[in-house]
């Protein structure tokens, strides 16, 4: 008898934004499994369900690099595939769990391609979460976008030249990844006068959550990796 297979969004980072949903299903699975980009580095998806339940889960570690390196990527996403159909196989209801949700910016959606690719028979059913940038705009009491504003998100780490297109096109962006890069897009932010228009959240959800509308003084500062900067153009 199969069992199956869950990618469930446990939120931004506050314990209380866990869905109702998947609340219930994490009372009911017999694995989670926990993605981790390092050996050393803490499990913030498993810190958040471990706060919220009070349960002991089994859990399966997976490891996904840091890296830009296609090869090494497939290959840790098929050997995550791999363990996760072997548990299925056998009957058990095996949890993905990721901050955020499931199907933005997810190492899931790659280990979900891989098993519909390769086991199209296992049951797989994704549960969303409250994302971050839903959360940081809470955060900031202003909306990431209204009437007929345009909104774009966006990684900062990967290409700023493209960055500055994207400032020069919507109303309104979003930048995820942006703490090793934050100087040179603050730069860039002065240059087309958008400093006072940005603000930065830090740990969104977390309780040392951290808000700045001022972000010209965190220039030089070394920022959470969880930092996302919301950028408003929109009522110039």
């Amino acid at each position: 008898m199969l069992g199956k297979f869950y990618g469930i969004g446990v939120g931004p980072g506050d314990p209380e934004l866990l869905t109702l949903k998947a609340y219930r299903v994490l009372q009911e699975v017999d694995v989670v499994c926990v993605p981790k980009s390092a050996a050393d580095r803490e499990s913030l998806a498993l810190s958040i369900i471990n706060k919220a339940i009070k349960r002991q889960f089994t859990t399966l570690e997976l490891s996904f690099p840091m890296s830009r390196d296609h090869q090494i990527l497939e290959q840790h996403w098929a050997m995550a595939g791999e363990r996760v159909a072997q548990l299925v196989r056998e009957g058990q209801k095996v949890a993905f769990v990721t901050i955020g949700d499931p199907m933005f910016y997810s190492t899931y959606g790659y280990v979900r391609a891989y098993l519909q690719k390769n086991y199209p028979d296992l049951p797989v059913e994704t549960i969303p979460g409250i994302t971050a940038m839903s959360a940081c705009a809470a955060a900031l009491e202003e909306p990431l976008a209204i009437g007929e504003e345009s909104l774009v998100v966006i990684p900062a780490a990967y290409n700023l030249k493209r960055l500055e297109e994207v400032l020069d096109s919507f109303d309104n962006v979003v930048l995820m990844k942006v703490n090793r890069y934050f100087d040179r897009v603050l730069e860039l932010l002065r240059e087309k006068g958008l400093t006072e228009r940005a603000a930065l959240v830090s740990r969104c959800g977390y309780p040392d959550q951290m808000v700045s509308r001022k972000i010209t003084d965190l220039a030089g500062q070394k920022l959470d990796y969880m930092s996302i900067l919301v950028i408003r153009k929109g009522g110039r």
